[in-house]
């Protein structure tokens, strides 16, 4: 089952992505301000981001139609990141995510795509939601608490090694 669904915000489109957007999730996968806390290796080629748009985002819309939207700016039709939900099968959770391009931080873009992605889960029938955050990264803690999520408690995940991550949760 594709994902067929686009979500739009005030500024935003978000919707499935494509084998087209590889640039722009090369750079998603690449700049290190963006990587810091989420625990990827920077992209080694644009092959390699186009091995992971189909092992990730479009296999997830294949397996549980559902994955993460790319956010793609009204303006000027750029791609600048991506927010969305994803199943993460190693806690049995669905997680809400979310990442920007730098230069778009601060906007308030990651709290306005989470809602409209929250409405998007709710009409799924999901009934929790999880964000799995960096304890050092304040930005996305901010953002789920806006989104009201509340601190629940910490997990691990195996692409982050050797550290306790926070665990907000909500019900929808």
């Amino acid at each position: 089952m594709a994902m067929k669904a686009v979500l739009e915000t005030p500024r935003l489109i978000l919707r499935a992505f494509m084998l087209d957007d590889v640039d722009a999730m090369y750079q998603l996968m690449t700049v290190p301000d963006v990587i810091r806390y989420v625990g990827n290796k920077p992209a080694q080629s644009k092959q390699d981001t186009l091995d992971y748009l189909m092992q990730h985002p479009l296999r997830d819309y294949q397996v549980y139609g559902y994955g993460r939207f790319a956010c793609v700016w009204k303006e000027t039709g750029q791609v600048i990141g991506f927010s969305g939900i994803k199943f993460l099968e190693e806690i049995s959770e669905t997680e809400l995510g979310y990442r920007f391009l730098p230069e778009f931080w601060g906007k308030g873009l990651a709290t306005e795509a989470g809602k409209a992605v929250i409405q998007f889960a709710q009409g799924l029938g999901l009934k929790r939601l999880v964000a799995v955050i960096h304890p050092q990264n304040e930005g996305s803690q901010q953002v789920a608490t806006k989104l009201g999520f509340a601190l629940e408690g910490k997990t691990e995940l195996s692409l982050i090694e050797h550290q306790d991550l926070l665990l907000f949760s909500r019900t929808i």
